[in-house]
Parts: C-alpha cells; sequence; structure tokens
C-alpha cells in the first residue's frame, strides 16, 4: 500500500523506519515545523524529519493541516504517530483504508498527550500499545490491535517509552499488512473504561517532599526526560534524575520532610512524608546532570539540610 506517515517525536521514529523498510511505499512524510530550542534558540528538526531525510522520504512541514497533503499522491492510508496535534476531519477519511494510529496505552486507558508518563505516575504494573483508526475524537477510534507490556521495575519514561516505540512500529506493519490483505478487524472502544493523560507542564515535576517515598520515587521516574523531578536546595532548582526507595530506614516521627538525613556514597538519602528517598542522580541549576559522588565533589551540602524550602522555576 501507498502510506502517508504522520510523526514528529522520537517515539515516532521506529514507526517510519519499519514501514520504509517494509514492502509498503511512503511517498510523504508529514511532520511539525522546525522549532527553535537550545541556547542558541536555533530552529531544529524534529526526530522524523531528521530520520525522513536520512531515509530519502519527502517531508512536508505545515503549520496547519489544510486540505489534502496528499492530494495527487494517490495514498490507500495514513499512519499518525506522535504528530503533535489533530488531524482535521476532512483528512481523516480521505484515504481509501482511512488513518492509523499508534498509542503508547491500552486503550481506552489514558487517551492524551502523556500516557506513559501518567501510567508511571499512577503506579501502574502494566501497560502497551494499540493500533487504532483515528475518528474525530481523541485516540477514541476503532482498536483493530492492544500488546501488553509489564513495566520493568525502575523503568523510566523514556526507557519504557522506547521500548514501547519499537514494539508499536512491529504491531503497525502487522495491522497494515491485515488491512492491505481484507483481514483486519476493528472493535470499537469501551468509553466506560476511558481515561485521559494530559500533557505534562513543568509543574508536574514540582517534587512535594510531604508526599509519600514511593509516589516520589514513581514522580521522578516519569518526569524523566521532561520535564524532570523539581525540587530546591539552598534557594535555587536541584533537579532529581533517578532515585530509589530506602526499605530500612525510618526518619523520626518529628523529622521535616525533605531533610537530608545521611549522605552515602551514592546517594542522598531524603525524608519524605512517609519513608525515606534515595537520591542517586541530580542536576543542579545551571550544571549538568551527575551522580551525587560528583555533586558532592563541587557542592559542600550537609546532613541536617532542607530540599525543597522555597519554589523556583526549574531551569
Amino acid at each position: 500500500m501507498r502510506v502517508i506517515f504522520f510523526g514528529t517525536s522520537a517515539f515516532a521514529v521506529p514507526s517510519l523506519e519499519r514501514l520504509v523498510n517494509s514492502h509498503h511505499v511512503v511517498p510523504l512524510c508529514v511532520t511539525q515545523p522546525d522549532r527553535r530550542q537550545g541556547r542558541g534558540l536555533q530552529p531544529a528538526p524534529s526526530p522524523v524529519k531528521h530520520i525522513a531525510i536520512r531515509l530519502g522520504v519527502p517531508v512536508a512541514q505545515p503549520e496547519r493541516l489544510h486540505g489534502a497533503p496528499f492530494a495527487g499522491l494517490h495514498v490507500d492510508a495514513g499512519v499518525v504517530v506522535a504528530y503533535g496535534c489533530l488531524i482535521p476531519h476532512e483528512l481523516l477519511r480521505d484515504p481509501a483504508h482511512g488513518m492509523l494510529g499508534v498509542h503508547p496505552s491500552l486503550l481506552p486507558r489514558y487517551r492524551g498527550a502523556a500516557p506513559v508518563a501518567r501510567a508511571l505516575l499512577n503506579g501502574e504494573t502494566t501497560t502497551g500499545v494499540t493500533i487504532f483508526r483515528l475518528n474525530e475524537r481523541m485516540d477514541a477510534g476503532d482498536v483493530a490491535s492492544e500488546q501488553s507490556v509489564a513495566i520493568e521495575p525502575g523503568e523510566d519514561a523514556q526507557t519504557l517509552s522506547h521500548r514501547l516505540s519499537r514494539l508499536g512500529a512491529e504491531e503497525l506493519l502487522r495491522v497494515l499488512d491485515a488491512v492491505a490483505e481484507g483481514r483486519a478487524t476493528f472493535v470499537p472502544q469501551d468509553e466506560s473504561r476511558a481515561t485521559l493523560a494530559p500533557k505534562l507542564t513543568k509543574t508536574d515535576g514540582r517534587i512535594n517532599w510531604d508526599q509519600p517515598a514511593t509516589t516520589l520515587e514513581r514522580l521522578v521516574r516519569a518526569m524523566t526526560p521532561w520535564p524532570g523531578a523539581a525540587t530546591s536546595w539552598r534557594g535555587r532548582s536541584l533537579k532529581i534524575w533517578k532515585a530509589s526507595l530506602e526499605e530500612t530506614t525510618l526518619p523520626p516521627a518529628t523529622t521535616r520532610p525533605g531533610t537530608i538525613l545521611r549522605i552515602d556514597a551514592e546517594a542522598l538519602v531524603v525524608a519524605s512524608g512517609r519513608g525515606v528517598l534515595k537520591v542517586a542522580e541530580v542536576q543542579p541549576a545551571g550544571g549538568r546532570r551527575m551522580g551525587i559522588q560528583a555533586f558532592r565533589a563541587g557542592h559542600d551540602v550537609h546532613v541536617g539540610e532542607i530540599l525543597g524550602e522555597s519554589i523556583v522555576d526549574s531551569p
């Protein structure tokens, strides 16, 4: 089949690569316009544009989708993977077989922009990928395939997203083949089970040390790679990139949450609202991401200091 591809973020890259290297034909890749980023605010191509150019796929980058970007291309189906905006109603049914989406959750659970992070935040032990046919509502179309995976202990959103992106790419090809051969079946989602996974903001990453350590450990994993779990230290931002639970230490009942109880060779042991958190990797304001040993070498941190005494913006 001739398939037009819509995608922007790194999650979409394996699907594009798998599709281009299959017997299907990709006459056009539609991705978001280059956005200014980095210290110099230079326009940077999306991960999908970078790979599409390398693979020799023509690229379109409309600011808004109007009309049919694939007019005259005679496409049979569309594929939408982490594109970044809704596909207009008039485009959804233009290809003969409609538009297929790859979503990193078991729909109808976690519809929305941040399904992986929200699943980790909620302490889920299982997630997966869904291949579905897009309709006018966000992530609500009929389902062709679902594959579940276990969330590994200590796995963060970046690692889990990478696993799901590769699984999704394989499932996408399987469903496309079934569509081409007339074998695909699509089942409506159960609306009574639907939940939402709204886009993350920097505020979502703010650490509240009054919360239990189990909640904070999930927060750190869910906020990696963006926006990062952030607290403050001596009035400046301190991001926490890696943390684990300390099972053997219980702080005195009078200990203020956020207090550094102990400094080990590889971790800061910090009191929370219930239990303690072992902080193993941090990023001070204006600095790089580093382990605690490197952090201590450049910063005179002490037992008894309190993290999160003031609310500051993340770097």
